[in-house]
């Protein structure tokens, strides 16, 4: 009876351990379940996080390689030409067409020049001749001419007044100089000044009665103006002036050729000897516009030994201006002085 008992009590205690040890498996089982299930969102919510990491920075970069496009775009359109119309430099001057058909012009102002010689003109076909043209006139005009440069010291002081004053004059140039003093001469045509041809050599005996004389030395200047200052020039002054000294053949030459030559009707007279005076030349001026003429073209010297007509000049600029006279330079236009 007592043995029974203990083996009821055994089988007892094995169904409590086997129910609590179930219990223990089902537990751990369930336990195991939950971790298992725990890790499994965790990785879940990893993954997505990684998901959601890498999709912003593929987002970063797409926006970083925008704003490198767009950086890209403002460079080039910073570095690319602007479609605007060029802008077209106004010259100084007036160049004469191929025609020789735009010289009649209502500016007293602008020098007039041809990018073409007349011996060029003609190897070329091109016209040579000078159409007729109607004078300028319009107020008082005074034209201040100066022979026989360019030089090296009084063209200069010249040069520098006529800025001083803010005045265009114009300077008929000896071929022979022009070689030894191209930085004057060109210093005249940069200033916008007007520059006319006063023959190669200056020396009367070639140059009258012999027509044909005449016109080479022309030829022979304006090919060494042009080689300086790349154009060449259409109006002539005659040395000594052509009273006396031109014969009929001579004007039909210079029209034919494409020139116009011009005289003077005021003269300072600074070439002639017992050393005249600066106030001698403002009195010449004084007494020879008297008359009020509308037209007042001005010879002067600006070559060797005129220091004084240098010294004259501010003042004789001051008395036209109190006349009435404004000023101009010379051109195919401008009317003769008789």
């Amino acid at each position: 009876m007592v043995g029974l008992k203990k083996t009821a009590t055994l089988i007892t205690v094995l169904g409590l351990c086997l129910s609590v040890s179930c219990v223990g498996f089902a537990g751990h089982r369930k336990h195991k379940e939950k971790t298992s299930k725990q890790t499994e969102v965790t990785v879940v919510k990893t993954e997505a996080k990684v998901d959601v990491t890498q999709a912003d920075k593929n987002v970063a970069e797409q926006n970083k390689d925008k704003e490198l496009v767009a950086s890209q775009h403002q460079e080039d359109a910073a570095q690319a030409p602007i479609n605007t119309p060029p802008v077209v430099e106004k010259l100084p001057y007036i160049l004469v067409d191929e025609n020789m058909s735009n010289l009649q012009l209502s500016d007293a102002n602008t020098p007039i020049y041809d990018k073409f010689t007349v011996t060029e003109r003609r190897a070329n076909g091109l016209n040579t001749y000078m159409p007729d043209l109607l004078p300028y006139r319009n107020g008082k005009i005074a034209y201040l001419t100066f022979d026989d440069g360019p030089d090296g010291k009084n063209t200069l002081g010249v040069l520098d007044v006529l800025k001083n004053e803010g005045i265009k004059g114009t300077f008929y140039v000896v071929g022979y100089q022009c070689p030894n003093y191209p930085e004057t001469l060109k210093r005249i045509f940069n200033e916008g000044h007007a520059i006319g041809n006063h023959s190669y050599s200056h020396n009367y005996n070639l140059l009258y009665p012999y027509v044909d004389n005449f016109m080479e030395e022309l030829s022979k200047t304006e090919k060494i103006i042009k080689d300086i200052i790349g154009v060449r020039p259409l109006i002539v002054r005659a040395p000594g002036g052509t009273y006396g000294m031109f014969t009929s053949a001579y004007y039909p030459a210079l029209k034919a050729a494409g020139y116009v030559e011009h005289d003077w009707n005021v003269c300072i007279d600074d070439a002639v000897g017992g050393h005249p005076t600066a106030a001698d030349f403002v009195q010449k001026v004084r007494e020879q516009t008297a008359s009020g003429i509308s037209s007042a073209i001005v010879l002067m010297h600006c070559g060797y030994a005129k220091e004084e007509t240098v010294k004259a000049l501010p003042e004789i600029i001051q008395l036209l201006r109190d006349r009435g006279y404004s000023f101009g330079v010379m051109t195919p236009m401008t009317p003769q002085a008789w």
